[in-house]
């Protein structure tokens, strides 16, 4: 499994350096965007029925206040709109790394 061996606040980027020694950049709007909380994705129950979530918005001006991982699986990152709720799992951060290299 890759791992992130390096998170640094780059301006208004999160900069991580992988185990394998690719890096990504993924801007903090992507981020609070991206975020896989309950709060922003909705929730389903048993039957599939999706309950709440947030409309798609533009988070541009937000930035990552602070961060920290959570496991060996994960990493939380602190918004400067508040939110602070979805694990980022090692698999999801370099998707969207990969994404901002396309």
């Amino acid at each position: 499994m890759l791992t992130p061996t390096d998170i640094q606040l780059i301006g208004s980027e999160v900069a991580i350096r992988w185990s394998d020694d690719k890096e990504s950049f993924i801007s903090c709007a992507t981020l609070r965007a991206a975020s896989p909380s309950a709060e922003v994705r909705g929730e389903k129950d048993i039957f599939g029925h999706q309950y709440g979530g947030e409309a798609p918005k533009n988070f541009v001006g937000v930035e990552v206040k602070t961060w920290e991982r959570v496991g060996n699986y994960a990493v939380r990152f602190d918004f400067s709109d508040g939110h602070r709720t979805g694990l980022y799992s090692y698999e999801l951060l370099r998707q969207l790394g990969e994404l901002g290299n396309s």
